[in-house]
């Protein structure tokens, strides 16, 4: 579960980016962040990671409470959230099999696990063939379905989403959203977006934001401003 309990967050030079917001999202449920720029999606991804603490309000994640003063266990946290960007922040001088595998090196996987489960996932997005294959060999949605990849390997719990179809054209948009249905059911997902056609075909609970404050809470909801 993910509890947003009255969160603010401001910056120091007075702008505020989320403003008294509370929702919770259950586990392995699909949701939608919507609204214009600036209007505090990304926010609040960067605090379920906790790479940014809110003002004031608290923050659940599962059993941690990642706004507590004592938290220590971020490491812990990341290890079950994977994130996609929308500009893949691939590693260009490693291949595809190495950039899927850079997460389960740093828990200390067997070499055995690793190529099993970076096989596996590569299989599921359609790139099993190009384990082998340079970022620079690969197009914009190739590179998001690597990006993918890297953010589901290791039973990670919940996978977040900025804006994963915004380099990418119309039709290569739904192949990597097909990606993301496969996993509903499975996974907490949380996709922040502007695509409106996406939003609307999909059907899901969609979050509508609007200068930081959460407008709407729409079980099964469409693309609204």
């Amino acid at each position: 579960m993910i509890k947003f309990d009255k969160v603010t967050k401001k910056f120091p030079l007075g702008n505020i980016a989320l403003q008294d917001v509370s929702f919770e999202i259950d586990d392995n449920e699909f949701v939608f962040l919507v609204g214009p720029s600036g209007a505090g999606k990304t926010t609040i991804l960067k605090l379920i990671l906790k790479e940014m603490t809110p003002t004031s309000g608290s923050v659940l994640i599962d059993d941690f409470d990642v706004t507590a003063k004592d938290f220590n266990k971020t490491i812990e946290l990341r290890r079950n959230v994977g994130i996609v960007f929308q500009d893949f922040k691939i590693l260009q001088d490693k291949n595809i099999f190495e950039n899927v595998a850079v997460g389960l090196k740093v828990v200390g996987a067997s070499g055995g696990e690793i190529k099993t489960k970076v096989r596996e996932v590569l299989k599921m997005v359609g790139l099993e063939e190009k384990e082998k294959v340079f970022p620079v060999q690969l197009s914009a949605g190739e590179l998001q379905r690597v990006a993918i990849a890297r953010a589901i390997i290791g039973n990670r719990k919940i996978l977040l989403a900025d804006e994963p179809t915004g380099n990418l054209d119309p039709k290569t948009s739904w192949e990597v959203m097909r990606i993301f249905k496969k996993l509903e059911g499975v996974k907490t997902i949380i996709i922040a977006t502007h695509n409106t056609d996406i939003v609307n075909s999909f059907k899901k609970r969609v979050l509508v934001l609007k200068d930081g404050k959460l407008v709407k809470d729409q079980r099964k909801g469409g693309y609204e401003l």
